[in-house]
C-alpha cells in the first residue's frame, strides 16, 4: 500500500539520513520525513561550510552523559575509521585540523550528497515539508502527517534538540517521548558563546574581535584552545567546550590562562632588573589592546622598581584571569543540547526503546552531547546506523 512501510525516520539531519540509508540497504521500504524544505542542513553549515564531520580521536570520554558508558557500543559499532572509509569510498578530498578534526577541501554539500546516494541505494523515499502532527501504536505505529497517515512497523526519531531553531529545531522528540511515558531529562544550550556580568561587560565589549590561545577551566574541566573576546562576552572554541559542562550559566566562575606557554612570575624574576614599564612587557606577549584594558596604575611602573610580590599579583591575573558568567547566548547560538531523551530508556546497542518495541530515538534528541570538533556528528552516525541495523 502507497502509505505502508517498514520503517518511517523522522528528521533528515546527519543521524536520520544516517538510519535511513542503512535500514533501506537491508532491503527494508523506508520513508524518511523532513518539515522542512532541505535535508542535513547542520551538516551544510557546519565547519564553515566544509562540515567538520568526525573527528580521529571520537571515543566515549569525549561525549557528556548521564550515563557515560551508553554511548560505548554505539561508538564501536560504527567508528570514526567507517565513516571515514565511506567518505573515501565517494572519492571526497579531506583534511586534518587540529586535535582530529576532519574537514572537506571542498564543500560540506559533498557529506549531504553521500548520504543521499547512500539513502538511493537503499531506495528510501524521501519527503520534505511534511509535518508529524501525531504518533500512535496499535499493532503498528500510525503516524499522522500534513501528508496524511503513515502506517510503520518501526519509528526512528531523528528530529534533533532545540539549537539553532531558524533551522527548524523544535521539542517535537521530546514531547514524542513523553508522550509514550519515557523520562525526558532537562535541556539546556551547549556548545555555547557565554555572556559576562555587568561589572565587567564594558571591558570585554572593548576587547572584541581579539583571540588568543588560552586554558579555559571550569570545576574539574579544562581545555585549550583559542578564546574570542565579543560584545557580549566570550566565544571560542575552549568557551563552547566548557560550556557544556557548566549547570547553570548565570553566577557560574571559569579561570582562563592567558598566557599557557609561559610562566609569567618566572619571566619577571628573569628580567627583575628590567626598566620597561609593566605594560611595555607584557605587550611582548599579548595584544596592545588587552594590556590597555586590563591595566592598572602599577602597569606604568618599570619592573625593577616594583616589589616581587605585585609583579606576581598581575602575573596572577593572567594565569587565573577569573570570570563571572551572566549567562549564554541560548539556543540560537548554541550547536548542540545538553540533556534529553534519558539513556535509561533505551538499548544502547540499539537505540531502540526498552518499553516501547520499534521505536528508537537516536542522535543529539538522545542525552549524549558530544565536545566541540566533530564528535556530533559521530554520536549521529554511530547512533543512526544502529537503529537503521536493527528497526
Amino acid at each position: 500500500m502507497k502509505n505502508m512501510y517498514d520503517v518511517i525516520v523522522i528528521g533528515a539531519g546527519a543521524a536520520g539520513l544516517m538510519a535511513a540509508a542503512t535500514a533501506g540497504k537491508r532491503g527494508r521500504r523506508v520513508l524518511l520525513i523532513e518539515h522542512t524544505s532541505k535535508v542535513g542542513e547542520k551538516i551544510r553549515i557546519s565547519g564553515g561550510g566544509r562540515s567538520n564531520f568526525t573527528n580521529l580521536f571520537a571515543s566515549p570520554k569525549n561525549y557528556i552523559s548521564k550515563n557515560q558508558h551508553f554511548a560505548k557500543s554505539a561508538l564501536a559499532s560504527y567508528t570514526q575509521h567507517d565513516f571515514i572509509k565511506l567518505v573515501e569510498t565517494y572519492n571526497i578530498a579531506y583534511h586534518e585540523k587540529t586535535l582530529g578534526q576532519l574537514f572537506c577541501d571542498g564543500s560540506s554539500k559533498q557529506i549531504v550528497n553521500m548520504l543521499l546516494s547512500e539513502c538511493q541505494k537503499g531506495q528510501v523515499e524521501v519527503r520534505l515539508n511534511c509535518t508529524v502532527t501525531n504518533i500512535a501504536k496499535n499493532e503498528r505505529f500510525e503516524v499522522r502527517t500534513t501528508d496524511g497517515t503513515i502506517s510503520a512497523e518501526s519509528v526512528i526519531i531523528a528530529t534533533g534538540g532545540l539549537s539553532i531553531p531558524l533551522m527548524g529545531a523544535t521539542d517535537f522528540g521530546y514531547k514524542i517521548a513523553r508522550q509514550f511515558g519515557l523520562k525526558v531529562l532537562a535541556t539546556q544550550p551547549a556548545l555555547v558563546p557565554l555572556k559576562v556580568a555587568p561589572p565587567t561587560l564594558a571591558m570585554f565589549a572593548s576587547l572584541s574581535g581579539i583571540s588568543v590561545d588560552a586554558v579555559v577551566s571550569h570545576r574539574d574541566m579544562q581545555f585549550r584552545e583559542n578564546i574570542l573576546f565579543t560584545h557580549r562576552g566570550l566565544s571560542g572554541p575552549a568557551i563552547l567546550q566548557i560550556s557544556s559542562y557548566m549547570e547553570k550559566f548565570a553566577k557560574e566562575e571559569i579561570t582562563i590562562n592567558l598566557l599557557p606557554d609561559f610562566d609569567l612570575k618566572n619571566e619577571f624574576k628573569i628580567n627583575r632588573n628590567s626598566k620597561q614599564t609593566v605594560a611595555n612587557f607584557l605587550k611582548n606577549y599579548f595584544p596592545n589592546r588587552l594590556i590597555e584594558a586590563m591595566a592598572t596604575p602599577d602597569y606604568g611602573g618599570r619592573i625593577t622598581e616594583l616589589k616581587n610580590s605585585k609583579l606576581f599579583e598581575i602575573a596572577d591575573s593572567f594565569h587565573q584571569f577569573k570570570v563571572i558568567i551572566d549567562g549564554s547566548e541560548g539556543y540560537q547560538k548554541a550547536e548542540v543540547t545538553v540533556g534529553g531523551v534519558d539513556t535509561d530508556e533505551l538499548s544502547s546497542k540499539t537505540l531502540m526503546c526498552l518499553k516501547i518495541p520499534q521505536l528508537f530515538f537516536i542522535g543529539e534528541v538522545v542525552d549524549v552531547t558530544g565536545w566541540l570538533g566533530g564528535y556530533n556528528f559521530q554520536w549521529a552516525w554511530s547512533s543512526g546506523y544502529c537503529a537503521g541495523q536493527n528497526c
